[in-house]
């Protein structure tokens, strides 16, 4: 855990004085503490590139994926793609495993919350490439990975995983049971 830390603390620390955000076209989401930012990375497999515990292809799409920045070897965060949905930036990422790319998006960075080097990426394009790739693919792979929650409405009302924990813990986490229960006592 120390060495993680100490990592951790290593690759954050250069981010507070630097702006990257000429040359960025990204969208404002609104949230507290965001910035565009447009810079050259490498795409890493986070796991690997902190405690050396690392897989083929950054992990096959199963494992966290980062970004190594050029500028100052920050490792950067990637937790959204520019969907509506704060889904996640790996499948986005995933085919760049390894490589240098220009990545441009918002990146919150407010110690007060707690928020360091946390991006939200919107565009990829693989170093010297002029094609950029939006980061809009995660609902399409969902929709390939689950061709039986076909239908309408949002994706996580028809995902088997999302169905599965509630139908085991509830919406809440407290039990079928005991939400049933609740729901009772306070509204009905």
């Amino acid at each position: 855990m120390t060495r993680f830390l100490i990592a951790l603390m290593a690759f954050a620390a250069p981010a507070a004085a630097q702006d990257f955000s000429e040359g960025s076209t990204a969208r404002t989401w609104n949230l507290f503490a965001e910035k565009p930012a447009f810079f050259e990375a490498r795409v890493v497999d986070m796991l690997c590139e902190l405690t050396g515990d690392c897989a083929d292809n950054c992990g096959d799409g199963r494992r966290q994926l980062g970004l190594v920045r050029a500028a100052d070897n920050a490792l950067i965060f990637p937790n959204k793609n520019s969907q509506p949905a704060f889904t996640g930036a790996a499948v986005e990422l995933l085919p760049f495993c390894g490589q240098d790319v220009e990545v441009d998006g918002l990146m919150l960075d407010d110690p007060d919350l707690g928020a360091r080097n946390i991006y939200l990426v919107q565009k990829i394009r693989t170093l010297g490439s002029s094609e950029w790739v939006k980061a809009n693919r995660w609902t399409k792979e969902w929709a390939a990975n689950h061709p039986q929650a076909k239908g309408k409405g949002p994706w996580f009302r028809r995902d088997p995983r999302v169905a599965a924990m509630i139908a085991e813990d509830g919406y809440l986490g407290l039990g079928a049971e005991e939400e049933a229960d609740y729901v009772r006592e306070y509204h009905e």
